[in-house]
Parts: C-alpha cells; structure tokens; sequence
C-alpha cells in the first residue's frame, strides 16, 4: 500500500475509533440527566451501560468470523452504520426502552469495530514497525476519554443529553463516506463455517458472566441473581471452550494461547485493566461523594492525565519498536504501582492539585503499556491467527476490566462498613474521652446556633456521624486502591518473564 493511502486509510481508522470512544465517555456524564427527564431509577439507567458493555462483549468472539467472511470495506462501513443508526435512535427514542435498543445497536458496531482495527493495523504494518503504529490508534482511544466528560459537561450545562447523540450522527456518517471513498479490501477472506452452538455458548456464557461481575459491584457478591449469573457465565464458558477444540472451524481459535508470550501479555494486559478500571470508578467517589466537587471539576482533574496517555502513546510504540515490551512494562508498572500506592493514603485534606498531578503521573506509566502490551503478544501470532488473538485479548480484557471494578467496589464497600463499626465501638458513652468531647462541642453547637441544649445535642450527633461515615469511606477507598497496588505489583513481577517473540510464521 502506497505511503498517501496508506495515510489516508490510518486516518479514516483512527478517526472511526475515536467517534466511537468519545460517544461512550460523553454519555457517562450525561446518565444523571437522563435518570431525571426519562423519570428512570440509577439501578435501570445502569443499563445503558451495562447493556452496552454486554452487546459489546457478546460480538468480539464473533468478530473473527465476521473479519474472515466479510470484505474489510463492507465491514466497517456496516459497524459505523450500526453504530450510526443506533445513536439516532438514542437521540430520539421517547422512552428508556427505545433508548436502551439504541445502545445495544451502537454497541453491536462498536464490538466489531475495535478487533477489525485492530487487525487492519496488523496486516497493513510489519512486527517492526508495529509499535508506531498501534501507538497511533491508542491517540484515538486516550484522547477521546481526555475530551469526552469535559465537553459533555460543558454541553449539558446549556442544552439537553439527547444532543450527545445528535452530534453523533454527522460524525458517523462523515465516517462512512469518508471509509467509502478511501478504505480498501486488507484482510483475506478464508469463508469459514459459523459455528453456531460456539456462538450460543458464547453469548449466554460472556453475557451472564459479565452482567454478574457488574451487579456484584452495586449488590455484592452474596446475592443470589450475582451468584447464579457468575455460574451460568462460567459454565457455558465451559462449554464453549470445549466446543473450540473439538471442532474443524472454531468461532475463536484458542490454539492462540498456545504461544507464550501471546499468553503472557493478555494476562499482564487483563492485570492492568483490572487495577485502572476500577481506579477510575473510585476516584470520582472520593472526588464528587466525599470531598464534594463538581462533575466538571472531576472531569477536569483526569483531563490532563487522559492528554498525557494520548501524547504518549505514539511515543510508546515508536519506544516498544526499538527496545521490545519488557522496558517499557517494567517501567510503566512500576510507576502505576508507586502511584497507585500514593492513592491509598487519601484524607479528607488531600489537595485537588495532589490528586491531578498523582493521576497525571499514574497515566504517564500506564501509557507505556497500554497498546504496547498488546502488540507484542500479536506480533508473535501467525496472520492466520491474528483476528482470533484479537478477538482472544480483546475479550479477556473486558472480562478482567468488570471483574477488577466489582472486586475493588466491593473491598471498598466491605472495608467502610468494618472501619464504621470499628468507630461505632470506639465512640460510645463508655469512653470518657468521647463523651467530655462531645459535651463540649454539643455546648459550642448551642451557643453558636442558639439552640437549646436537646436540639444541639442531637445536630451534633448528627454530625459526628456523618464526620464518622466520611472517615469510613475514606478509608475504605484507601483499602480499595491498596489491592489495586497489589495487583499492579503481579503485573510487574509477571512482567520480567516478557522477551521479544520470534518472528511469526507466514502461514
């Protein structure tokens, strides 16, 4: 492929992936608003993105059939088509069941989207130049997370969440003709079999596994809905593996994980995205919860985290192109792991300028390893593998991402309750230090309030509850982010074993 379209085709790709990132981290924000104006509870709005994840989660495996049997033009057209038409469904759904068909639509393309990419990137580009370019298609993926919330914060002060979607659809179809005019046939086809009990199994194991994962995070891992959906998920997981290897055609080749270093890599990539995802969903209950900021505000304090990722990243893969992933691993998980040890010593004085700067450097060593880590395994890879070891990675990441978030949500919520009811049994009316301070402040209370003595006795005990469930929290999100650190420790210490894989075989 000449240097000019080759170009060409990078930009349409890389600007395809950043419309359907920048869709996902916009509507974050906006789940708020909905839940008011659609009159839905947060357990149902939840959907949106849990529906989302789930379609999402449910179309990798199947992408590699898809990549194998649809030309690579027609493909992504459909999937920024798909995705298209469901934001104009979201846009203008008049109730939360519509909108929710139109986030399982956008999902369905974002699914195929991201391994087709992918495997556009590694067929056009060789193993030694492949780090340049991956790091390429990572700006898309940490810009659009750096752009998102603040803009999405900024639109809605002013005007309604559906014009997210709305804005949606001109850069989408844009997308399309641009892909028409420009994008060319990359990938073989080889037309294999569907594997259509692979697919069931598949589905119903990724989608009951992942929806229990997420609820285990709001319902804990104790509910029975929580326990029988994990089962469910494992067990037909279960089956879908087993019916992988008995088969001539499989939907997803697992002979991937066959090769070592494709294995080593997904499981540090699984490790990192379990410690970064459910980071991200503690600090803003530190940030909005606890210490009270704006959603703005919180957007902000990530934003320049999310632009050093996006700046870096290129600069990554030119790194990972010259010295191989086990320096850059190394040094990007141990800079995620001192930084995210820094998080477990949050107080309720902790400035907003410490917290910018420890996430700044945070993403500054995750973006060593972000795309970097997943290149190396699929360089190892045959090209008759690759569209399976995409769809592989790409899924255990997923799964590692959900399982990470409700691991780290529930330590944080077991852990507060402890750390309460440690408080409850300290500050009782045995100890004598507590109640000679609680008299004092009861007396300041009433005089500064000019309340009778019931009045403010029971508004200062009012306080000093919240003051003491405050505290809990705080360190129950300490505790959160301590096996966060934990598991950036196994990443690193995994990390060693990583080398340059042999150069691939051509068939």
């Amino acid at each position: 492929m000449a240097n000019e379209r080759l170009g060409s085709t990078i930009g349409v790709l890389v600007f395809g992936m950043f419309v359907a990132f920048l869709n996902q981290t916009m509507i974050n924000v906006a789940i708020p608003h909905m839940m008011t104006e659609l009159n839905v509870s947060a357990t149902t709005v939840q959907w949106l993105a849990t529906g989302f994840m789930l379609a999402n989660a449910v179309m990798i495996p199947i992408s590699a059939f898809l990549m194998e049997s649809i030309p690579t033009r027609v493909l992504f057209i459909s999937a920024m088509g798909l995705f298209t038409l469901g934001s104009l469904i979201c846009a203008v759904g008049p109730s939360f069941a519509i909108i929710l068909i139109g986030r399982i639509i956008q999902a369905i393309g974002a699914g195929i989207m991201m391994p087709l990419v992918t495997n556009i990137f590694l067929r056009v580009f060789p193993p030694e130049k492949m780090g340049a370019a991956m790091g390429t298609m990572g700006i898309a993926m940490m810009f659009a997370p750096a752009v998102g919330p603040t803009f999405a914060g900024w639109v809605l002060a002013e005007h309604s969440w559906r014009v997210l979607f709305f804005l949606m659809i001109p850069l989408g179809v844009l997308e399309i003709a641009l892909a028409m005019r420009i994008l060319s046939n990359v990938l073989k086809l080889s037309y294999p079999r569907f594997d259509w009990p692979g697919a069931v199994f598949s589905t119903i194991g990724f989608g009951a596994l992942l929806y229990g994962l997420s609820e285990a995070g709001s319902q804990g891992w104790g509910d029975t809905i929580v326990r029988l959906s994990i089962i469910i998920g494992i067990l037909f997981l279960l089956f879908f593996v087993w019916r992988q290897f008995s088969i001539d055609y499989p939907l997803m080749n697992l002979s991937v994980f066959r090769f070592n270093v494709f294995s080593l890599t997904t499981i540090v990539s699984c490790v990192v995205n379990m410690a970064m995802f459910g980071a991200i969903l503690l600090l803003p209950i530190y940030i909005q919860n606890i210490r009270g900021y704006t959603a703005l505000q919180s957007g902000l304090l990530i934003l320049p985290g999310a632009l050093i990722m996006g700046v870096m990243s290129p600069i990554a893969g030119a790194l990972f192109d010259r010295v191989g992933i086990r320096p850059l691993a190394l040094i990007g998980l141990l800079i995620t792991a001192i930084t995210t040890y820094e998080f477990t010593r949050l107080t309720a004085e902790t400035t907003y300028t410490h917290l910018l700067w420890l996430y700044a450097w945070r993403s500054f060593g995750m973006s060593f390893i972000m795309m970097t880590i997943m290149t190396a395994g699929l360089n190892q890879l045959p090209p008759r593998l690759k569209s399976h070891g995409t769809a592989a990675a790409n899924t255990a990441r997923q799964v590692a991402a959900s399982f990470g978030t409700a691991l780290l949500v529930t330590v944080m919520s077991t852990r507060t309750t402890e750390h309460l009811a440690t408080y409850a049994n300290t500050l009782t009316l045995y100890n004598p230090t507590f109640v000679e301070s609680v008299t004092r402040f009861q007396a300041g209370v009433a005089a500064a309030a000019g309340l009778p003595p019931e009045a403010a006795g029971a508004y200062a005990t009012s306080l000093i509850g919240g003051l003491a469930l405050r505290e809990a929290t705080i360190s129950g999100i300490n505790d959160a982010f301590v096996v966060a650190t934990g598991i950036t420790i196994l990443g690193l210490i995994i990390s060693f074993f990583l080398r340059r894989p042999r150069k691939a075989s051509s068939d």
